[in-house]
């Protein structure tokens, strides 16, 4: 007996459906009459939807189904259809290309969004909530360094690096201490670390 391996039936174009699916656009396809291939080509479509039941409150769902028909029939069924017909190149055409997202300066381990915090911090107005913002961004630019390279860093570093990102705009004094780095690389204790604080807490308020 001779077997039919998948590998040498045709080529199904939309699998989800099935070849028996598939054979029927085929056969209507191929019908002559136009007022058979209209009254099969809506069974058809009513037997995908049916297949498709979770997909029912979709909008545009009916007209997802006459596209998959057009589609598997390889652009190829002349029907009368209540939605446009779709066209091959259209849907075929290949989306250009996207830009490969560069990095904002040399210093990739600060991350593109202390880029951004910078240039917030040049659009504000002298005064106390700007020094206040170009010091947090300087905490934050001593975390990220920390996180990359797990060894102290010195902050004059850190001052030199946001003035060089700010085009020499923002100076901090050499006088400003930043935050410690045990400080920023602490870590915050887990929530069962808590619990077991608190159950201990507990146990010696009782024992008093």
């Amino acid at each position: 007996m001779d077997l039919e391996y998948n590998s040498e039936r045709e080529h199904l174009i939309i699998p989800e459906y099935g070849r028996h699916i598939q054979k029927l656009v085929n056969h209507c396809v191929n019908l002559e009459d136009k007022e058979v291939r209209n009254t099969m080509a809506k069974a058809i479509v009513n037997v995908m939807g049916n297949m498709q039941p979770h997909l029912r409150d979709v909008p545009d769902f009916q007209h997802k189904l006459w596209d998959q028909l057009f589609i598997m029939s390889n652009y190829e069924l002349e029907v009368d259809t209540p939605y446009p017909k779709p066209e091959k190149e259209v849907l075929q055409a290949k989306p250009s290309a996207m830009d490969y997202p560069k990095s904002a300066s040399k210093y990739r381990f600060y991350g593109n969004n202390i880029q951004i915090m910078i240039d917030t911090a040049l659009s504000w107005e002298e005064g106390e909530m700007k020094d206040a913002l170009v010091f947090t961004i300087a905490n934050h630019m001593k975390k990220c360094y920390l996180n990359w390279n797990k060894d102290t860093v010195d902050d004059e570093v850190i001052f030199s690096h946001l003035s060089e990102l700010s085009g020499g705009a923002l100076v901090l004094n050499d006088k400003e201490k930043l935050s410690d780095s045990k400080d920023l690389l602490r870590k915050k204790p887990t929530k069962n670390y808590q619990k077991s604080n608190q159950k201990q807490g507990k146990k010696n308020y009782r024992k008093r």
